[in-house]
């Protein structure tokens, strides 16, 4: 099957045949008739199989007849991340340029009066980020009540990042009559839930078993200790006909000194993570794409829908917590029916994490050795936690030191008539002879008016003698105000 039996527009298939395309994907397939049927779409495609252009081609059809308000746009497309919003700009960019459709492009780490001065022309195509919009909605610089066309693209990672309150939200901004689009690579039970919420008798198009990876992706998997992995990475990208490559890491902290350690052994290294500025992000990503940086180390901000022409190798420095993800990462590699590969470093503690991909994927990822080193295998686990020493621990015990238990006194079986007993008389003990009284000191004092006086000694006098005349209370001083005659 051609494009041209899609039932698409001259202009598009014009851009279509420019870029090289003459065969639609299965997903592409599947789901362009239907979204140009106005039909809401859920499909459920592994990554790398071209969701992108199966929702961009027909949109472009579909907003060709009519005009945009300003701050009114006629679509929506949500994105869980910068670069994947980035990404479909760019699609728009290439496959409508026949078209004269205005796009704005909502991600954090721009300017908020760009956006703005885009959306008061008025936009047809309207990308975003949840959190971004919002903030231009919440200072009305956008209304929502004009769409015709919903795209959700990669609703899984939306739940994955907690974006699903937001999305939640933006949905009830919206005309109930529209056309929901909803991709995702997974479909997980929670993603069901929400497509049933959010789509109207829609259309089903899934053209791979949920979270399964592609055919065409050589894996591996190598079991090394922990300190051993940066050598191992080393040793395997030298071994390896790597053309560009990404490698993964599940921190960001670890990003920075995995891409200072490639740089010092000679490798041409770059870093993409989440807390890097949204300009720095771009430039990086664009100098991977451009080949002026062969390995990109990353987190998982990479690991979805980031198109990369011909990208040889994906390698797994750390095996990911989520299942899913695994399926994500190695999607990288492998695009448009080319052959990838991809490795994944273990560690012998990472036996579950393992045991989790394998049984999403449903098969077992082979093992591979790294040149010059030893291959270790999983440690068993036996589902108990390690405890921890806490206060009062015994040293090399992982119990705390506990107190001995006070013994118990035998019950007292007897009826309780029985158990009453005399109290006991307490001990006697002979009283304490009496304390001889001292002796009174006699203290001589001389008269107070011939004591002599001291200069030094400022404190008050203790003691006075009472004065009959003076009135009571008042003391030797009458105050003049009441020695006054009345009058």
């Amino acid at each position: 099957m051609s494009f041209e039996s899609l039932g698409l527009s001259s202009p598009v298939l014009q851009a279509v045949s420019e870029k090289g395309y003459a065969t639609p994907t299965p997903i592409q397939e599947k789901a362009i008739p239907i979204v140009l049927m106005g039909r809401d779409v859920l499909g459920c495609a592994q990554t790398g199989t071209g969701k992108t252009a199966s929702f961009v081609l027909p949109m472009i059809d579909i907003l060709a007849q009519g005009r945009a308000k300003a701050r009114m746009p006629r679509s929506l497309i949500l994105e869980p991340t910068r670069e994947l919003a980035a990404q479909v700009a760019e699609n728009f960019d290439m496959y409508g340029k026949y078209n004269k459709l205005n796009m704005a492009l909502l991600i954090g780490g721009v300017s908020f009066e760009d956006q703005e001065r885009a959306l008061e022309r008025g936009v047809d195509v309207l990308i975003a980020t949840p959190g971004r919009l919002l903030d231009h909605f919440e200072r009305g610089k956008v209304l929502l009540n004009d769409v015709k066309v919903l795209v959700i693209d990669e609703a899984d990672r939306m739940l994955d990042m907690g974006f699903i309150p937001d999305v939640e939200r933006i949905v009830g901004l919206l005309p109930p009559l529209r056309q929901t689009l909803f991709f995702s690579a997974t479909m997980p039970p929670e993603i069901k839930r929400l497509a049933d919420r959010f789509l109207s008798n829609p259309r089903e198009v899934t053209v791979t078993p949920p979270a399964s990876t592609a055919k065409n992706i050589v894996q591996g998997l190598a079991v090394v200790a922990e300190e051993d992995k940066r050598e191992a990475l080393r040793r395997l990208i030298r071994e390896q006909d790597v053309k560009n490559a990404i490698v993964f890491c599940n921190r960001k902290r670890d990003v920075a000194v995995l891409q200072g350690s490639l740089k010092k052994h000679g490798f041409n290294a770059g870093a993409l993570h989440g807390d890097m500025s949204q300009p720095a992000r771009m430039e990086t990503l664009e100098k991977f794409k451009q080949g002026e940086i062969q390995i990109l180390v990353a987190s998982d901000v990479a690991a979805r829908g980031l198109d990369i022409v011909d990208m040889s190798h994906v390698f797994n420095f750390d095996v990911p917590f989520s299942p899913e993800d695994y399926v994500h990462r190695i999607g990288r590699t492998g695009r448009a029916g080319k052959t990838g590969h991809s490795f994944t470093l273990a560690s012998p503690d990472d036996g579950a994490l393992v045991d989790a991909i394998e049984k999403l994927i449903g098969s077992a990822i082979p093992r591979v050795e790294v040149p010059g080193m030893d291959t270790l295998e999983f440690e068993p686990s036996d589902g108990r936690k390690r405890r921890g020493r806490g206060r009062g621990a015994k040293s090399g015990s992982g119990e705390r030191a506990r107190s001995p238990r006070r013994e118990r006194k035998p019950r007292d079986e007897r009826p309780i008539e029985q158990q009453v007993e005399a109290p006991v008389a307490r001990e006697t003990r002979p009283p304490r002879p009496a304390r001889e009284r001292r002796p009174e000191r006699e203290h001589h004092r001389e008269p107070r008016a011939e004591r002599p006086s001291r200069s030094h000694d400022r404190r008050p006098e203790r003691r006075r003698e009472r004065d009959d005349s003076a009135p009571i209370g008042l003391g030797d001083h009458v105050p003049a105000f009441l020695a006054r005659p009345a009058r």
